[in-house]
């Protein structure tokens, strides 16, 4: 009798306890989803509130944009950076001039400038107390630049007498105008002598070879038209 009076208590506490863990697991789901549905607030929220505070700073930062675009007026083009090739050039060194690009030139020479080969011919004299030689009355120089209204180039001399003994035996040529030829001629020294005496200070140019003496041995005349 007791056995089947404790039956109806023990399924009744049973289903008390039964419940109680229910009731206690509804609780516990709710927290859980409570919890849960907080988070997921919390986090849209934060990235509600990003998205609007970058829409927010975007919109700041495009002001600047649109009135630098403003202050430009429309068809305008920036001013372009001047090219290596628009500077401006350096200056040109001076150009040589002709004479000097030529290598020949119209002022007396230098003693270091003259031409050792060639004298112009201006006077001839006896040497006193000397029969086998005579003095012939010089100028050094250099061939100059040719004139417009010749076809030649002058011999430019230094305009200093000198006087460079001859000897009397010398090869001698000449051209015109001591002879009628353009091509050297043969002559004698006293033909020479004479044809100078009649034109002094000619001037007239000659290439010249000395001896052993030092005296001029040989003396040709140089062609100039």
């Amino acid at each position: 009798m007791k056995a089947n009076r404790l039956r109806p208590v023990v399924v009744a506490l049973a289903a008390v306890t039964l419940t109680a863990v229910l009731t206690g697991c509804e609780k516990g789901g709710s927290a859980t989803g409570s919890a849960s549905g907080s988070t997921a607030g919390s986090a849209a929220g934060s990235a509600a509130g990003s998205a609007a505070g970058a829409g927010a700073g975007t919109g700041a930062s495009a002001k600047p944009a649109a009135s630098t675009a403003a202050a430009t007026p429309a068809g305008a083009t920036p001013s372009a950076v001047p090219s290596a090739a628009s500077k401006k050039p350096s200056a040109a060194p001076p150009a040589t001039s002709a004479a000097t690009a030529a290598g020949c030139s119209d002022e007396p020479p230098t003693p270091d400038e003259v031409d050792p080969d060639e004298l112009a011919l201006f006077r001839i004299e006896e040497i006193d107390g000397v029969t086998d030689k005579v003095n012939l009355v010089i100028q050094h120089g250099v061939w100059g630049c040719p004139g417009k209204d010749t076809d030649g180039a002058p011999f430019v001399v230094t305009g200093e007498d000198s006087r460079w003994a001859m000897d009397q035996a010398a090869y001698v040529t000449a051209v015109t105008p001591i002879t009628d030829s353009t091509e050297n001629r043969r002559i004698g020294v006293q033909e020479l002598i004479d044809w100078v005496d009649a034109h002094p200070d000619s001037g007239l140019v000659f290439r010249y070879e000395t001896g052993d003496d030092g005296a001029i041995h040989r003396l040709e005349q140089v062609f100039t038209p």
